[in-house]
């Protein structure tokens, strides 16, 4: 149904606060088919201003956004990988997500003890990594094991290809460094998907501050890193609307906010964002950055796109302006794509397939 970011960390950290967070904005999920949704995972709408633009000009009886589900993941313990904790079970929920968000304590509080008796953002970071390296670095040894078995069968060009690969990814995961430091091709990408190696995940970093000193963080820590206040911000879900948005104005906040968490996990998963109106229902709709057509077209249904047609695109920007579906057409702003279409983020479709 959705693309899916697994919250993971240390103990103590404020993962379960940010999950409670988020969660309360979590949308329902029963206008969303074939989903079941266990209790340690949230259906988080994404933020979309384009969405009550649209609503003013195609008037829809109802506006479902595209969503990203937050999977609160039991906390890592140093030697997860050889069992620690909740061990296995702990990596093998990781496996299952599409990117990951790690939550680093910045905070200071007596009444919440570190697992490692003190603050350390950076140590935190590097124990958290180390455990899903030595999971990674587990299971390319034993694929690695296996496909010199088939070789001895014969040489099979995607058997060497793939041992290549691996062989690539263990040399960087034996340094101690994450397999997303290693340049591979989309082809050499598939041949080892089946893998869901845990440090090729895109990954951001959320510094848990303190709620007594919301000032931004110094910690210059890792790329795609956002300050938050976790106990601020699940506070704040408890409130109205506005009067969460009055309590922001006088603290003066300068952290960001949950809204901004959804976009960037967003942005990290590469994802665009396409429209659709049809049965009175504005809808935004979620594929990978490259989707052609046909398979932005089974986001909605299978049979968009097994007998697509073709897709009939208006730039989004282009209908606000116009003002509605009728004149956009009139002025030559709808264009009719094929197959090989790359959907482009804001785009209003209309998919056409045979049997309709």
């Amino acid at each position: 149904m959705s693309f899916s970011v697994g919250i993971v960390g240390l103990p103590n950290v404020g993962k379960s606060t940010l999950f409670k967070a988020l969660t309360q904005n979590q949308v329902n999920i029963s206008n969303y088919p074939f989903c079941t949704i266990s209790p340690n995972v949230g259906v988080v709408k994404v933020p979309e201003e384009r969405l009550n633009k649209l609503e003013k000009v195609l008037k829809p009886e109802k506006i479902l956004p595209t969503v990203i589900e937050f999977v609160d993941i039991a906390g890592l313990v140093k030697g997860a990988h050889q069992g620690e904790g909740l061990g296995n079970q702990f990596l093998s929920h990781i496996r299952g997500v599409d990117a990951i968000l790690q939550v680093v304590r910045t905070f200071e509080d007596k009444n919440v003890i570190h697992v490692a008796g003190k603050i350390d953002p950076k140590s935190d970071i590097e124990v958290v990594n180390l455990e899903l390296i030595f999971a990674d670095l587990s299971v390319v040894e034993k694929r690695l094991q296996a496909l010199k078995k088939e070789l001895k069968s014969g040489s099979q060009k995607e058997i060497v290809q793939t041992a290549t690969i691996l062989e690539k990814i263990k040399r960087v995961l034996d340094k101690g460094e994450l397999a997303s430091s290693v340049e591979l091709t989309e082809e050499e990408k598939d041949l080892i998907k089946d893998l869901s190696l845990l440090t090729l995940k895109p990954v951001m970093y959320v510094l848990n501050v303190d709620e007594n000193n919301l000032q931004p963080t110094t910690y210059n820590l890792q790329p795609n890193s956002i300050p938050i206040c976790a106990k601020l911000e699940a506070e704040l879900g408890e409130l109205s609307k506005e009067e969460a948005e009055e309590y922001i104005k006088e603290l003066e906040l300068k952290v960001a906010s949950l809204d901004e968490l959804i976009k960037l996990s967003y942005k990290l998963l590469d994802l665009v964002t396409f429209f659709t109106i049809q049965s009175k229902i504005l809808q935004a709709w979620t594929v990978p950055n490259g989707a052609k057509a046909p398979e932005a077209a089974g986001k909605i249904h299978t049979d968009f796109k097994e007998g697509f047609i073709k897709a009939e695109v208006i730039n989004w920007q282009d209908l606000v302006k116009v003002g509605s579906e009728g004149e956009a057409r009139e002025k030559g702003l709808v264009r009719t794509e094929g197959k090989d279409y790359l959907v482009q983020d804001g785009d209003v479709i209309h998919f056409r397939f045979s049997g309709r």
